[in-house]
C-alpha cells in the first residue's frame, strides 16, 4: 500500500493515512487502501483498531478536490458510493475503531471519523463539513451520521454553514468522546483500545451490532434484537470464563471463543 501504514502492538492495530503532502486527502486509492487495511487487521489477534493521520496537521483533510472539476455526475456518484462503502465497512467492523483526530478532519475526513465507533481529538483538531463552500454537499455519509450523533439542529448548522469547529466545541456537542493534548492523543486512544482488548471479543462485537442496528429500529425492535444477541453470548466459552472468574474473584482470560 502506498498511502496506508499498519502498526500492530499486541491486540491493538493502528492504521495511519500517510499522504502528508496532501494533508492526508482521501483519493480513490486511499479509500481502497483503507478498505484493504481493515481486511488485514480483521484477525483473531486484533481486538481494537485506532485510525489516524500521519503528521500533526491532518487526520484527513477531505476528498482530493483537484479531481472534482473533471467529474461527471455519474463519476461523482460513484466516488460518493465508494466513500460510503468504506464508511459502512468501518461502522460494521466487528472490532471497535477509534478515530484519533490529530488535526484537520474536514469533509470526507470528518465523515471518516463519524463512521468510527468513537472519536478522540487533539486540542489542535479542527472538524467540519465545508462542502457547501465548494458548491457541493456531503457524499460519504455526513448528512446522515452527523445528525444522528449531535442532533438535527446542530448538524444542519454545521452542514449548511460549512463552519469548522475546534476540539472543545466538538466535545461540547458530543461529536468527540474526549480531547487530549497532541502528544497524548495516541496514548489516550491506546489506553482505551487496551481496555477494550481485555474484554470478551464476541461480547464486544455483539454490542457493536446491537447499537448499530438498534439505532435504525424502533425501541421494541431494538430490545428484541438485544435479547437475541444477549442469548448468543451464552453459547460462548468466554461467557463461562467471565462468570467463573467473577465468582472466583480473579481476572478473566478471554480467548474469543
Amino acid at each position: 500500500m502506498d498511502f496506508i501504514k499498519i502498526d500492530i502492538s499486541g491486540p491493538v492495530a493502528v492504521i495511519t493515512i500517510d499522504r502528508r503532502d496532501a494533508l492526508n486527502a482521501l483519493s480513490p486509492q486511499v479509500l481502497d487502501e483503507l478498505s484493504q487495511a481493515l481486511d488485514e487487521v480483521n484477525t483473531e489477534g486484533i481486538r481494537a483498531v485506532i485510525m489516524t493521520g500521519a503528521g500533526k496537521k491532518a487526520f484527513a483533510a477531505g476528498a482530493d478536490i483537484k479531481e472534482f472539476p473533471s467529474f461527471t455526475p455519474l463519476q461523482a456518484q460513484d466516488f460518493a458510493l465508494k466513500g460510503q462503502a468504506l464508511s459502512k465497512k468501518i461502522e460494521a467492523f466487528p472490532k471497535p475503531v477509534i478515530a484519533a483526530i490529530n488535526g484537520f478532519a474536514l469533509g470526507g475526513g470528518c465523515e471518516l471519523a463519524l463512521a468510527c465507533h468513537m472519536r478522540i481529538a487533539a486540542e489542535t483538531a479542527k472538524i467540519g463539513q465545508p462542502e457547501v463552500n465548494l458548491g457541493v454537499m456531503t457524499g460519504f455519509g455526513g448528512s446522515q451520521r452527523l445528525p444522528r450523533l449531535v442532533g438535527k439542529g446542530v448538524a444542519l448548522e454545521l452542514l449548511t454553514t460549512g463552519r469548522a469547529i475546534d476540539a472543545k466545541e466538538a466535545l461540547r456537542i458530543g461529536l468527540v468522546n474526549a480531547v487530549a493534548a497532541p502528544d497524548e492523543l495516541l496514548p489516550a486512544c491506546q489506553e482505551i483500545a487496551e481496555q477494550i482488548a481485555e474484554k470478551a471479543p464476541q461480547a464486544v462485537a455483539l454490542t457493536l451490532e446491537a447499537v448499530n442496528h438498534g439505532l435504525e429500529m424502533s425501541l421494541e425492535e431494538g430490545l428484541n434484537l438485544e435479547a437475541r444477541l444477549f442469548a448468543l453470548t451464552f453459547t460462548t466459552e468466554d461467557m463461562q470464563e467471565g462468570t467463573q472468574a467473577f465468582l472466583e474473584k480473579r481476572k478473566p482470560k478471554f480467548t474469543g471463543k
